[in-house]
C-alpha cells in the first residue's frame, strides 16, 4: 500500500506519541510542500501555570520538515531532523497551530546540494499561532540531507 498524504496525516494523528499528546495533523499537501498540524491544549499537554507545555510544543513540529524532504526526494536520500530550537514568545491556549512549507524548488536546490554523497544540513522556520493568529512560539529545525551510496551491482 502506498503512502499517500491523507493516509500518513490520519496515522500520524492515531500514532499514540501524538494522540495522547493531544495533537492532530490536519493536512499534508498532496504534492508533499506542506502540512498543518494542530496541538489542543488540555489537562496532559498544559504545565504546572496551565499554559501548553514546551515539551508540547517541540513535539508537535518534531517531524514534518523531515518528512516533506523526505517525501519530495524520494528513497535514493537519507533524509533525518537533527535539531530543533524553540523560542517561547507567548504562554499558549486553547487550540494552536504550525504550518510547515518546503517548496519544490526547495527541495530541488536540497536534492542538488546532496548529489554524489555530500552530506547537506539546512534549516526550516516555522510559527506556531494560537486561535487569534498570534505567534506563541518561533520553532527553527535542522534537517540532514544526503543522497544514498549505490551498492555496485556484482555481475
Amino acid at each position: 500500500m502506498r503512502m499517500t498524504p491523507g493516509r500518513l496525516a490520519i496515522g500520524m494523528s492515531l500514532w499514540m506519541p501524538n494522540l495522547f499528546s493531544g495533537i492532530r495533523v490536519k493536512r499534508f499537501a498532496p504534492d508533499w510542500t506542506s502540512a498543518t498540524v494542530e496541538l489542543h491544549v488540555n489537562v496532559l499537554t498544559r504545565n504546572y501555570v496551565r499554559t501548553a507545555f514546551g515539551g508540547s510544543l517541540s513535539a508537535m513540529t518534531d517531524p514534518y520538515f523531515f518528512m516533506l524532504v523526505m517525501h519530495q526526494l524520494g528513497r535514493d536520500h537519507v533524509v533525518w531532523d537533527t535539531r530543533g530550537e524553540i523560542e517561547f514568545l507567548k504562554p499558549g491556549r486553547g487550540r494552536l497551530t504550525a504550518h510547515f512549507e518546503v517548496p519544490k524548488e526547495k527541495a530541488e536546490e536540497l536534492r542538488e546540494r546532496a548529489r554524489g554523497g555530500a552530506k547537506v544540513l539546512e534549516w526550516f522556520e516555522t510559527e506556531i499561532t494560537d486561535r487569534e493568529g498570534d505567534i506563541v512560539a518561533r520553532v527553527r529545525r535542522e534537517v540532514y540531507v544526503r543522497e544514498k551510496r549505490r551498492e555496485a551491482s556484482s555481475a
